[in-house]
């Protein structure tokens, strides 16, 4: 987290020392940026204080950036940062992600339409070439600013009516909730690339700045596939997050230096 220069609250000495502490744990990494700290009885309790104090605190460290707080059942108070955590290691949609999080995640439906597959995607779908899908192009928002262009395609067979629904918000939940299909694994390819014009243009950010190009194929339970997309990130605004298992020895590892990194997420 970059350095702040914290300006002296006017808040009570109870919640200063307590504005203090938690500083200090942000500082020296105990507490991390994207961090959700608990709720307010149970952080007050756990620092021997009273819950108006604790505001106190919070709403000091708040006005300073050093934290978040975000309303609702899924809110919360969050560690600040600038990033956002791309996990691969699991397969979750981009409104959890960014909830987990603490970023108010929003999307805008560019285009939505049902196309027929070209080459490269019937092939990553294991349908006929001309078959048609579900073509979606959407904005991702995290507190109301652009980090993604995702570009998402479903086979249309399986499911209709798709275009018809919703598409603000995650996909998978949707594909779950009214077709009972879940993804079960995805392999993904991640390359960074130059923004164009028109990517700069969309996202914000100047022509040839650097993007995470994801390109992912999801399957099902079955192994089927159920999705061919490729997403665009804001390299200034996303950090890539991998869990692996070591090996016993170093006789199977890999050299991925100048190459595109292949990774496999399985459902949680």
């Amino acid at each position: 987290m970059p350095n702040r220069i914290v300006q002296p609250s006017p808040i009570g000495p109870v919640a200063d020392e307590l504005r203090r502490q938690l500083l200090d744990q942000i500082s020296t990494g105990v507490l991390v940026p994207g961090q959700r700290l608990g709720g307010e009885r149970e952080l007050a309790a756990q620092h021997g204080v009273s819950r108006s104090s604790l505001r106190q605190a919070l709403g000091a460290l708040e006005l300073d950036g050093v934290v978040r707080r975000v309303p609702g059942r899924a809110g919360g108070t969050f560690v600040s940062s600038d990033k956002i955590d791309r996990d691969l290691s699991r397969i979750v949609g981009v409104p959890a992600l960014l909830r987990d999080q603490g970023f108010t995640a929003g999307s805008k439906v560019m285009s939505s339409a049902v196309v027929a597959a070209d080459a490269a995607t019937a092939k990553a779908l294991k349908i006929e070439t001309g078959a048609f899908v579900c073509d979606v192009v959407r904005i991702r928002l995290a507190d109301g600013f652009p980090i993604s262009l995702e570009h998402a395609q479903f086979p249309a067979e399986r499911f209709p009516g798709l275009l018809e629904l919703s598409l603000g918000g995650s996909l998978y939940e949707l594909l779950e909730s009214e077709f009972g299909v879940r993804p079960a694994e995805a392999e993904e390819r991640i390359e960074v690339v130059s923004a164009t014009q028109d990517e700069g243009l969309i996202l914000g950010i100047p022509v040839g700045a650097p993007l995470l190009s994801i390109s992912r194929v999801t399957v099902d339970a079955a192994g089927v596939p159920i999705e061919c997309s490729h997403d665009l990130f804001r390299a200034d605004r996303t950090r890539i997050t991998v869990r692996t298992h070591g090996r016993s020895s170093t006789s199977g590892s890999a050299v991925t230096r100048g190459k595109v990194l292949e990774l496999r997420a399985h459902a949680y």
